[in-house]
């Protein structure tokens, strides 16, 4: 198990945050699912049953990610979850690259690799430390993950560094004023608006709540770090890359309209979730 990286002055990492993550996240993302499907293990046919309803519970992902333009490219996928995102990466013919900073993910993604008997390598390792060389990737992708890393700034220069010239990040991030925010926290999203706009109210942290509404373990217990941006601050912190597309996306079931219909509108403009594509 990789050992977690010694703290930086400054830069908001700590031993004890990448610690804490790795035992919560060693808990696979998208346990929740598997357990609303009675999927109780990691066979061929359980992942194919996961993955079906796991793109149907996401449909808009793929548009993003571009399959078509993966074969014969260097990708790597920092984030892990449960492996379906990787698995098609690598079906796509990429030459694929794997990084989780638990141990489980990494595991599942080996298995998943032998399983469907497709090409890649899986690291254990930091988003925020790539161990990997300098501009020797063609595509980044990473989709829930970097607001739990304790610097979103740090994994972002990071994927920087490791993409090559031209190359493409696809990242999601969470949205500060997507509606959930609005109907739930209504004053502490206000606040966060009146500091976007350079109006000091103080800030205020993050609460376990907020955690555990958007990524919950088994126990019910949330991650030890989450942020959530405003496409305003993210499109500032992406400011070394040469051209940067930002969309939302995402909604609960609402009301009695099909969820198809809410993602179509309101996703559209008060999502969950930024995706971000951004060209180096």
């Amino acid at each position: 198990m990789r050992r977690p990286a010694a703290p930086r002055r400054g830069r908001g990492i700590s031993v004890d945050t990448d610690r804490a993550n790795i035992q919560f996240w060693n808990e696979l993302c998208g346990t929740w699912l598997a357990r609303s499907l009675g999927i109780t293990d990691h066979g061929l046919d359980s992942l194919r049953r996961f993955d079906r309803a796991y793109l149907r519970l996401y449909p808009y992902l793929l548009e993003y990610v571009n399959l078509t333009s993966l074969a014969h490219r260097r990708v790597l996928e920092i984030g892990l979850g449960y492996g379906t995102l990787g698995q098609t990466d690598a079906a796509a013919g990429a030459e694929y690259v794997g990084l989780d900073l638990a141990d489980t993910p990494v595991q599942m993604m080996r298995q998943r690799l032998q399983l469907f008997r497709l090409s890649g390598s899986c690291l254990q390792g930091s988003a925020l430390s790539l161990p990997i060389a300098s501009e020797s990737m063609d595509c980044v992708i990473s989709i829930g993950c970097l607001h739990h890393t304790g610097d979103v700034q740090r994994g972002l220069d990071e994927i920087h560094r490791v993409l090559r010239r031209g190359g493409s990040a696809v990242l999601m991030l969470y949205n500060q004023f997507s509606y959930r925010h609005w109907t739930r926290w209504p004053i502490a999203t206000a606040r966060a608006l009146l500091r976007e706009h350079g109006i000091s109210v103080g800030e205020a942290p993050v609460t376990d709540t907020q955690r555990r509404v958007y990524d919950a373990a088994a126990s019910g217990q949330g991650p030890p770090e989450t942020v959530f941006l405003s496409t305003g601050r993210l499109r500032q912190m992406l400011g070394r890359f040469s051209r940067v597309e930002l969309h939302k996306e995402n909604t609960d079931n609402l009301l009695l309209l099909p969820r198809r219909w809410w993602l179509r509108s309101v996703g559209r403009w008060a999502g969950l979730d930024i995706y971000v594509r951004a060209q180096k």
